[in-house]
């Protein structure tokens, strides 16, 4: 199982709504997520100044993001999600996230 942590910046003016929409993921969106290989998948937001930090498991990244990136309701997610980022260079939140490298683990 691959551990993944990644981080994004929401624009501050933008925050509360991003916590809205959050509180009401499509579910046809969850069903993808699950469908796909994403789990354990939390989203933590730091509101002073609006990095967001992600972390999921999936039993394989690559498999994750192509299954995710061939569906309907992923495009038009990240399609409604653009608007609240900062930094991503024109691409959707899903293909520009930073990565982060893991540093400890424990069992």
């Amino acid at each position: 199982m691959q551990r993944v942590g990644f981080r994004l910046q929401v624009r501050p003016e933008m925050m509360d709504e991003y916590v809205h929409r959050h509180e009401q993921v499509w579910p046809d969106m969850l069903q993808a997520l699950r469908d796909t290989g994403w789990t354990n998948y939390s989203l933590f937001l730091d509101r002073n100044d609006g990095t967001l930090f992600g972390y999921f498991e999936t039993p394989n990244l690559e498999a994750a993001e192509v299954g995710m990136a061939a569906l309907e309701v992923n495009e038009k997610w990240q399609a409604d999600m653009a608007p609240f980022f900062t930094g991503l260079d024109g691409k959707a939140a899903d293909e520009g996230f930073k990565t982060l490298e893991s540093v400890f683990y424990l069992q």
